[in-house]
């Protein structure tokens, strides 16, 4: 077991793993109130390449709410982030997606009547080179296809079948590939697995286990600790708006997670936070 409290620590520290910018993304001190609702108090945040980081806590957390601010949807009260080595301001989801940052949220806000090739470019749609602006829709229609055959997404059938047609591990699997259109180098994930069968949940699973391959850093939200144990590296709990505490996968079990979650076992993680300082002080 290997939790570690994160209120308390160093913000320059990153927990004790280097500075900020050491980081691909570190967020230092979030704050966020909606009117007398405390949402974020001072958390602490980051993930690094090739990393997926899996956000946990119970409804009212914060989880959703630090995904939002990381977007520019809802821009912190205070705080300061990092991102690629450099402090930075995410003041809007176009600041962000400047960045290197993509979102795929729950509803994952695609259109039912269009088809997969029309939902990935929706926004950045190619064009050729004369005055009329016409859509290039043979180039569009090729990179949906490799991109889409890079993520081993197989199941869909042809790029040019309506979206509303598709099942619901179809239509994550498009929402992931759009993300990738501009290249990002963070993908946030808000519940990316709710209600899907156990088929549907084990392929978007391995697709985001494939961004991460490709070097991306991915943040999940997810209720699912299954899910969560099968492909998250770092573990962090939020609780009432806190950073409670942080786990490494392969050293902790769902039951230490859920203790973290409801505060069952918060006096048991500081005596073990105080005897790992106090042995690493008699080492010294």
């Amino acid at each position: 077991m290997n939790p570690r409290m994160a209120r308390g620590e160093a913000k320059s520290s990153g927990e004790g793993n280097g500075a900020p910018t050491e980081h691909l993304l570190a967020l230092r001190g979030f704050s966020k109130s909606f009117g007398p609702v405390r949402a974020l108090h001072e958390v602490d945040f980051e993930v690094d390449s090739g990393e997926i980081v899996a956000l946990v806590g119970d409804n009212g957390a914060g989880k959703s709410t630090l995904i939002k601010a990381i977007d520019g949807v809802q821009p912190p009260d205070s705080g300061e982030a990092y991102f690629d080595g450099k402090k930075v301001r995410i003041t809007s989801p176009q600041a962000a997606e400047g960045l290197g940052i993509a979102t795929v949220f729950q509803d994952l806000a695609l259109c039912d009547n269009l088809d997969v090739v029309a939902n990935l470019f929706l926004g950045k749609e190619r064009v050729d080179g004369v005055a009329v602006h016409v859509l290039d829709e043979v180039e569009m229609e090729q990179r949906s296809q490799k991109l889409l055959s890079d993520l081993s997404v197989t199941t869909l059938g042809s790029v040019r079948t309506e979206v509303g047609s598709l099942s619901g591990g179809q239509r994550q699997s498009v929402a992931i590939a759009r993300t990738l259109i501009g290249q990002p180098k963070v993908v946030l994930f808000d519940e990316p697995t709710a209600a899907l069968g156990v088929a549907q949940t084990a392929q978007v699973l391995a697709l985001v286990k494939r961004l991460k391959d490709e070097g991306l850093g991915i943040v999940m939200i997810s209720h699912n600790l299954e899910d969560v144990f099968q492909v998250a590296d770092r573990i962090i709990v939020l609780r009432l708006g806190e950073r409670v505490a942080t786990f490494d996968r392969e050293q902790s079990t769902p039951e230490q997670v859920v203790g973290a979650i409801t505060g069952a076992d918060t006096a048991e993680m500081r005596r073990l936070e105080e005897d790992a300082e106090s042995r690493k002080q008699d080492q010294e």
